[in-house]
């Protein structure tokens, strides 16, 4: 694929993402994702539940269906505390599973949307910009997807899981 548009540039942003948090968590065993790798750092159980609680908002945003209720991914928000324990989480499995759900639904919403949609007012503004627009919007949330996917690979070598992507 040669992408032309920007919705064309996020879909290739998407599936590199994807990639990269699936090569990452390979191998971590379900009590890793709960190891915090150190001062003010978030397990691996929440950088994943985050994602996907921003890839929820990206669904909805396109009018698409969320791949997991609200309320259970709520607890992932930012800002939110980093998670301690399996009993305090949704479990890794299934936040792993609705990340790549959202895979599809994320590349067809991209194909769908219009310029006069891409061109509105985004409906929040994670840097308070008020000229921020939904184009603008959907760029800035592949790149906060991208810093943590690359997150989960330095939590992954902090665990002592060999590293997955070179």
């Amino acid at each position: 694929m040669n992408p032309k548009t920007l919705t064309e540039t996020l879909a290739v942003q998407i599936h590199y993402t994807r990639w990269v948090v699936n090569a990452n968590l390979e191998g971590v065993t379900d009590d890793q994702y709960f190891q915090s790798p150190g001062l003010a750092g978030n397990c691996a159980n929440w950088v994943l539940g985050h994602l996907v609680h921003a890839r929820n908002g990206c669904l909805v945003m396109l009018g698409q269906e969320p791949v997991i209720d609200a309320e259970s991914i709520e607890r992932y928000r930012r800002g939110s505390d980093n998670v301690s324990s399996a009993a305090d989480a949704v479990p890794s499995a299934d936040l792993l599973a609705a990340f790549n759900r959202a895979q599809e639904p994320l590349v067809a919403g991209l194909a769908a949307v219009s310029d006069k949609t891409l061109d509105a007012p985004a409906p929040f503004s994670p840097g308070n910009d008020p000229d921020e627009t939904v184009g603008s919007l959907l760029a800035g949330l592949l790149f906060h997807e991208a810093y943590h996917a690359g997150q989960l690979g330095v939590i992954r070598r902090i665990l002592g899981v060999k590293g997955a992507v070179a």
